[in-house]
C-alpha cells in the first residue's frame, strides 16, 4: 500500500475540527486525522508492506523549466536554492513535522526524495512491485498507473478513508473512457486548473475523451492534424495546431516518474514502534492519545 501522505493530510486537515488540539492548544488536527485514516486503511485492507510516500519538492525545477505555470499559483515563496515554498493553511504547514516525526517513531517507512514529487516515488515503487499495489490517493493524476495486468489499483478517498472508490482499469474506462496510459494524454489535453496545466483551449474532458477514442493516442491525435483527411473539425485542427508546443512537453510533466532513486528502507508494516520512547514523548506534547492508541491496537493485529 502506497499513500499519497500530503494528499490524506490536506484532507485530514480539512476533515477534522482544528479545535482538536494539543494541551498547549495548538491544532493537531491533520496529525490525528491521519494516523486515523492509517489505522482504517490497515484495518480494512491488511496491507503486507506501507510506505508514506511524500513530496520531498512539491513543485520540481525540471517540470516547472518546462511549463512554467506548473503549480505557479500555489506559490508563497520562490527559493533560488531548493523547493518554492507552497502555501499552505497556517495551522497545517507546522503540523507536517509532527506527523514525519510519528511516522519515524512507530517505524512506518517514510520516502521522499530531493528533487521528485510523492507522485514520482509512488511511480517508482509500484513499477518495482511484485505483489499487488494499493495506491491511496486524493489526486486523480496517478490513475496513469492503475494496470489490472500487475494488479496495481487506486484507492480513492470518497468520504474519509471509510468510504474508497476502488479505481482499476473497469471503472477508468467506464468513467473517462481510456486506460492507465490514456489518462495521462487524457489529463494534458483537457488540462488541470489546480496543478497549472492549461490543456488544450477548447478541448474539455468529454472531446479529449473522444479524440482518443478515434485516433488511439496523442500521437495519432497531432498525427490526424497533419492529415487533411482526417475527421477533425476545423477549430479542433487549427487548437491542436496552435498547441503543439505545448502538446510536446506535456507529458513528461503529467507523467509521473519512474526512475526516481529511492533510498534504502524497510516497508514492513511494523508490529511494534520502532522508538517506543519517543512515541510516548510525542504523543504526551501533542496529545496524540486516542488516535495513536488506536493504530497502534491495530497494528499490533
Amino acid at each position: 500500500m502506497l499513500l499519497d501522505t500530503a494528499s490524506l493530510y490536506y484532507r485530514a486537515y480539512f476533515g477534522v475540527p482544528d479545535s482538536v488540539r494539543a494541551p498547549d492548544g495548538t491544532p493537531v488536527n491533520a496529525v490525528r486525522g491521519l494516523l486515523d485514516f492509517i489505522g482504517r486503511l490497515v484495518q480494512d485492507h491488511r496491507p503486507d508492506e506501507l510506505v508514506a510516500c511524500m513530496d520531498a519538492d512539491w513543485r520540481p525545477r525540471w517540470r516547472v523549466d518546462l511549463i512554467p505555470s506548473y503549480k505557479a499559483h500555489r506559490v508563497a515563496e520562490i527559493h533560488e536554492e531548493g523547493p518554492d515554498e507552497e502555501a499552505t493553511p497556517d495551522t497545517l504547514a507546522p503540523q507536517v513535522p509532527v506527523i514525519e516525526a510519528v511516522l519515524d517513531a512507530l517505524g512506518i517507512a517514510r520516502v521522499g526524495v530531493t528533487g521528485y514529487e510523492a507522485d514520482d516515488v509512488i511511480g517508482t515503487l509500484a513499477g518495482r512491485a511484485a505483489g499487488p499495489v494499493d495506491i491511496v490517493t486524493g489526486d486523480r493524476d496517478l490513475y496513469q498507473l492503475i494496470d489490472d495486468a500487475r494488479g496495481v489499483r487506486v484507492l480513492y478517498p470518497v468520504k474519509g478513508v471509510g468510504t474508497l472508490q476502488l479505481m482499476d482499469e473497469a471503472a477508468l474506462r467506464e468513467k473517462y473512457g481510456v486506460d492507465g496510459p490514456g489518462y495521462v494524454d487524457l489529463a494534458l489535453l483537457r488540462g488541470d486548473p489546480s496543478d497549472g496545466l492549461p490543456g488544450v483551449p477548447g478541448i474539455g474532458e468529454k472531446t479529449a475523451a473522444k479524440l482518443l477514442d478515434a485516433f488511439g493516442d496523442l500521437a495519432g491525435i497531432m498525427a490526424a492534424v497533419d492529415d487533411p483527411r482526417s475527421k477533425l473539425t476545423p477549430s479542433q485542427r487549427r487548437r491542436l495546431d496552435e498547441a503543439r508546443a505545448y502538446v510536446a512537453v506535456a507529458p513528461t510533466v503529467v507523467r509521473v516518474a519512474g526512475d526516481v532513486p529511492l533510498p534504502g528502507f524497510d516497508p514492513a508494516l511494523p508490529a511494534e514502534p520502532r522508538d517506543p520512547a519517543l512515541l510516548d514523548a510525542l504523543a504526551t506534547r501533542w496529545g496524540l492519545g486516542g488516535a495513536l492508541g488506536r493504530l497502534l491496537v491495530t497494528l499490533q493485529h
